[in-house]
């Protein structure tokens, strides 16, 4: 049996701190909880509470919770409606798929005067005569009946019938509580007859196959026995997920402390070594969010984790990793990350300036032959004797 405990309420109050004293809303939906405690006396200002998709077979204690709006009890095994008179807040309940056979439980509901909408639809109390009309004279209040809108002229035309419908009702579950202890029946004796068939199977998988495979009727009791064999698995398949050996880590260095080159999530990637640094350009995924991208540059290697997986690259020279710099194209997603050297290549940088020293000599010979060739030119300048000078052609 799963209880209502203080741990899983806070645990389900993250969006308010862990403070369960002023929490306005709880969510407590599929958990497979059994009985309804302790909110009323934790959770008094509760405005909207689902327990949706659990094993509630009983309304109550709820009778504290003065604010409360919504109360969503959905597919859960509650057979009648009761405990909910003094929810004087109450404007929206939600019980589809229940087991609501005594439809004249809604009686109780004649004091919520701020109940607006109810819903009742998959509940066996929907297949009676004159059901909807029965509601509506019972409880005038409503605006909508099983997301249908209830008018004013649906109020009026029922109200004068409300004795007649019901009597109606009333024979009408008087049937239904006999084949409901009728069911009750046979289903200790299908549970009985199942156990024994069970009982001469040893694989346990098997006999969970048989249950599983066998016909039932739809009724609190079976979703009892459903949940039981669905916690049986989900444990089955925890134990067998802690059996399994623990995923080894790689090896991200040589015993000799050297850093391996790693590239679990197989990226294309570029390592560019400059004269004063080390560019490494990572092709990430474009749609990425960068929350699942850690990047760690060490003195002689880079790594970068992407979901989960490793790319490691090596560096020849030491780098400055307080210096580094990382960055990622809001275009194309490309990680870059830059980290300087902490000893700039000499032979690089000479190399470099020999470059831009012979470049830069080209440049200033090229002007200086300009300048010699502008202008005009003086023959005279040249043959100082005149009788030298050719003849003109």
């Amino acid at each position: 049996m799963v209880r209502i405990t203080e741990e899983l309420v806070r645990k389900k109050s993250e969006h308010n701190e862990l403070l369960i004293s002023t929490l306005e809303e709880l969510s407590l939906h599929q958990e497979d909880i059994e009985r309804i405690e302790h909110l009323h006396n934790w959770c008094r200002d509760l405005k909207i509470l689902l327990l949706q998709s659990n094993l509630i077979s009983k309304i109550e204690n709820l009778y504290k919770l003065k604010r409360l709006e919504y109360l969503n009890l959905a597919l859960n095994n509650i057979e009648r409606i009761e405990n909910l008179q003094q929810l004087e807040s109450l404007n929206k309940l939600d019980l589809t798929l229940n087991f609501i056979g005594e439809l004249t439980s809604i009686e109780s509901l004649k004091d919520n005067y701020n109940l607006r909408i109810l819903i009742l639809t998959g509940n066996p109390c929907c297949d009676y005569a004159h059901y909807r009309e029965y509601v509506i004279a019972t409880l005038p209040q409503l605006d909508s009946l099983d997301c249908q809108e209830v008018t004013l002229t649906h109020k009026l035309q029922t109200k004068p019938h409300l004795r007649e419908y019901r009597a109606a009702v009333v024979q009408k579950q008087a049937l239904y509580a006999i084949q409901r202890d009728e069911q009750k029946i046979r289903f200790q004796q299908q549970k009985q007859e199942l156990e024994a068939k069970m009982s001469t199977i040893e694989d346990e998988c098997e006999r969970i196959k048989v249950f599983w495979d066998s016909k039932s009727e739809n009724c609190p009791e079976i979703r009892n026995e459903m949940a039981k064999y669905q916690k049986m698995c989900r444990q089955k398949v925890d134990d067998s997920e802690e059996k399994k050996p623990p995923k080894k880590e790689p090896n991200l260095f040589a015993p000799c402390g050297r850093p391996y080159n790693i590239n679990k999530p197989q990226l294309p990637f570029a390592l560019k070594d400059e004269a004063h640094a080390y560019i490494l350009e990572l092709e990430v995924y474009k749609y990425l969010d960068t929350s699942h991208i850690k990047v760690d540059v060490e003195v002689n290697y880079i790594r970068a984790v992407v979901k989960g997986k490793i790319f490691q690259i090596a560096l020849n020279d030491e780098v400055r990793p307080s210096d580094a710099i990382v960055q990622r194209s809001q275009i194309t997603g490309q990680l870059v990350i830059t980290a300087p050297k902490l000893n700039e290549n000499e032979i690089l940088l000479s190399i470099k300036s020999e470059g831009n020293d012979m470049k830069n000599t080209s440049i200033m010979g090229s002007k200086q032959s300009h300048t010699i060739l502008t202008g005009t030119v003086d023959i005279k300048s040249i043959c100082n004797n005149e009788d030298d000078l050719p003849d003109l052609i």
